[in-house]
């Protein structure tokens, strides 16, 4: 008896592997061409570009060029069963999921595509733009580089020898399957960490994503590509110079700003610490915030602009980061565009949302002499040869 209940266990199962779909394509996807979102809405939208831009974050002329830059990775050839989705297309379903951080699922039924298409096209896109706009966007800065960056420091924000404003951010995930605790953070979130150094225009110069929502103490600075090449000397970053108007105290290393989060070096800036703090020593951290905020202002623009941001993103982990990657090649591109005045300006608390939290410590705070005496200069020149009218008194 049991020897016939096996044998028809099998045979059932065999039919079952046998049987074929009674649906290739469900008959509602069957109408994208003619009812879907892109098909419809997003072709009248093309003849309002306001709204075109309030729908994708890029106008008609940066969609088109974004496009053109793309398209070929993205392409795909049709098949005797169906119509690939036209480039055009997939990248239009990866934008709108970056400006909304909608569920794959609710794109699905607006695009008339399945769910799983949604998945594999953000990926894919979200790679695709990273690669096709990394280099023009976002190249590694080379010596001459970092020197244009601090002569806008120093003429924007009153910096001398500052080579951008650092900082790091928690993006808030859904916890992966079977990851333990490996992306659990201080907060009480799961997160990979956004490591962002940012030029006085707010653009992204270098960026670092992946990190896991755990490595707040040391590990993120240590591990980060830039932390590495930072401490191996292999930045390329310009020798030390004469800060304006104070030869007297001998050349001066370049630098980063940063917030008391990160640990202070000869190459990297934090403010003084605690309460108690001297006339001058308020000064450096008046004059060391006013640099530091680009990169929050640079978060805060990110966030109103690209609102996945908002809340937690709930797709797979190698697809934050590619998506992330992508939002901040795409802030550049719009900010380096001609419309770049219709980037959306931060309000109060944008840098710090649901979806982006701040990170505590990135490193050790045991400081070396010459890193102590570095910033003692930078002290001296801020409340005598470099001081502002607005600054606080001495």
């Amino acid at each position: 008896m049991e020897d016939q209940f096996v044998a028809f266990g099998v045979a059932l199962l065999y039919l079952r592997r046998r049987r074929r779909r009674s649906v290739w394509v469900h008959e509602i996807l069957q109408a994208r061409q003619q009812l879907g979102e892109y098909h419809r809405l997003v072709q009248e939208l093309r003849l309002d570009d306001d709204r075109f831009q309030r729908y994708f974050r890029l106008d008609r002329e940066q969609f088109d060029n974004l496009l053109s830059k793309v398209g070929p990775r993205i392409a795909r050839q049709d098949t005797n069963y169906r119509r690939a989705i036209e480039p055009a297309e997939r990248l239009a379903i990866c934008l709108r999921f970056l400006a909304t951080g909608d569920s794959y699922r609710t794109i699905a039924f607006s695009y008339r595509v399945g769910v799983s298409t949604v998945a594999g096209i953000v990926g894919e896109v979200a790679r695709a733009i990273w690669d096709a706009l990394v280099q023009e966007v976002m190249p590694v800065p080379t010596t001459e580089d970092w020197r244009s960056i601090a002569t806008d420091f120093l003429h924007r924000w009153n910096f001398p020898n500052c080579l951008g404003s650092i900082d790091g951010k928690h993006v808030v995930i859904k916890a992966p399957d079977n990851s333990g605790s490996l992306f659990f953070n201080y907060k009480g979130t799961y997160s990979v960490v956004l490591l962002a150094v940012v030029d006085a225009q707010y653009c992204f110069r270098v960026v670092d994503v992946g990190s896991y929502g755990r490595t707040s103490d040391g590990g993120v600075m240590a591990n980060s590509t830039f932390g590495q090449a930072l401490r191996n000397g292999t930045l390329g970053l310009p020798q030390d110079a004469l800060l304006p108007g104070a030869e007297h105290l001998g050349p001066q290393p370049h630098v980063f700003v940063a917030d008391e989060a990160f640990p202070l070096r000869r190459d990297l800036m934090r403010p003084f610490p605690g309460h108690k703090l001297s006339s001058r020593q308020r000064i450096f951290n008046y004059r060391l915030s006013r640099a530091r905020l680009i990169v929050e202002n640079a978060f805060g623009i990110l966030t109103a602009q690209w609102r996945m941001y908002r809340g937690v993103i709930e797709i797979s982990p190698a697809n934050v980061d590619a998506c992330v990657k992508a939002t901040c090649v795409l802030h550049n591109f719009l900010r380096r565009s001609t419309n770049s005045t219709r980037t959306p300006i931060p309000s109060a608390g944008d840098g710090e949302t649901a979806g982006l939290q701040e990170v505590t410590r990135v490193g050790s705070n045991n400081a070396t002499r010459e890193a102590i005496r570095v910033r003692e200069n930078f002290m001296t020149y801020f409340s005598t040869e470099g001081a502002v009218p607005w600054q606080p008194v001495a």
